[in-house]
């Protein structure tokens, strides 16, 4: 898988491994990819979904509009993540939208046009999640991100994006597996930006791997997920005591190392209980001796029971 050399040059396998074993289990799926072209006075809505949209303005301009935060304005050459939050894109900020799913509603519909000439051309794509598992990475992203025009994550995303286009408009043999291998590297290139912002005063695991004791804490419980984990037995791994490991990482994260760990078992099980596996084989599989247990632990995280297939 691809590595995270902006955050680690010295270290590339810890981050490597741990980000691999994160996008492998979240069953990255893609959004298809869709076009606008328009020109004249539009604005059109979209709302918020459990996924990554990247927008990727290839002429002219228009403007993002976020219920947050001002409008912002958007030029040739610009791309945009947008996560799990509803927006809209306009040639005025001031227009009322329409509603834009419902042009891209029917299969195949993947070109929207709008007046005679076209000023604006956007296109744009996505990454879905496994169901319950996007707020994994979602909940670690902000809900806007404005990619530096210039950057190489901006330019793999636009070609990307492009690439997802022809796809879904070709209809090519083993066309789902390119979108499937598409959606992974918008997934990489969208956590590539958003360190390259320096997220280090940000919350979440993914701003969490910057930090070496942390990262090395993650990479311990994703290698060893069904040890007994303790926060002694981790402190002692990176050198620090019970009390400081836990500050840091929860102060980090968002959460304390141990819901962390069974946040991430959770994922885990989701994966394979997918794959057709019992419920028996798939609790001991991820450190749980009582059935009874993992299913209280699984409902509890995922907001189900869990069902082996």
């Amino acid at each position: 898988m691809l590595g995270w050399l902006i955050l680690c040059r010295d270290r590339p396998n810890l981050m490597n491994d741990t980000f691999s074993d994160v996008l492998t289990a979240l069953g990255t799926s893609s959004v298809r990819g869709t076009s606008l072209e328009a020109g004249g006075a539009w604005a059109l809505s979209f709302d918020g979904r459990e996924r990554l949209k990247f927008v990727a303005v290839v002429k002219g301009q228009c403007w993002l509009v976020l219920s947050d935060r001002p409008p912002e304005a958007l030029n040739e050459g610009d791309v945009i993540l947008l996560s799990d939050t509803s927006y809209t894109v306009t040639s005025d900020p001031g227009l009322d939208a329409s509603d834009g799913m419902e042009l891209y509603a029917f299969p195949g519909h993947n070109t929207v046009r709008i007046g005679k000439q076209c000023d604006t051309v956007m296109i744009g794509g996505g990454s879905g999640f496994a169901a319950g598992c996007g707020s994994f990475v979602l909940d670690a992203l902000p809900k806007f991100l404005k990619i530096q025009p210039r950057s190489p994550s901006a330019r793999s995303i636009a070609s990307t994006l492009a690439a997802l286009k022809d796809e879904a408009d070709a209809e090519r043999l083993g066309g789902s597996l390119v979108a499937a291998r598409l959606a992974d590297i918008l997934v990489v290139e969208a956590i590539r930006a958003y360190v390259a912002t320096h997220p280090e005063d940000k919350l979440g695991w993914i701003s969490a791997l910057a930090d070496p004791r942390l990262a090395k804490v993650i990479r311990l419980m994703h290698e060893d997920v069904a040890r007994r984990w303790t926060i002694e037995a981790l402190a002692r791994e990176v050198g620090m005591s019970r009390s400081a490991l836990t500050l840091r990482f929860s102060r980090r994260v968002g959460r304390p190392p141990l819901d962390y760990l069974t946040r991430w078992r959770m994922i885990l099980a989701q994966r394979e209980l997918a794959r057709g596996r019992g419920v028996p084989e798939v609790a001991e599989l991820v450190g749980y001796a009582s059935q009874s247990a993992f299913a209280q632990a699984f409902k509890r995280t995922m907001g189900r029971t869990p069902r082996g297939q």
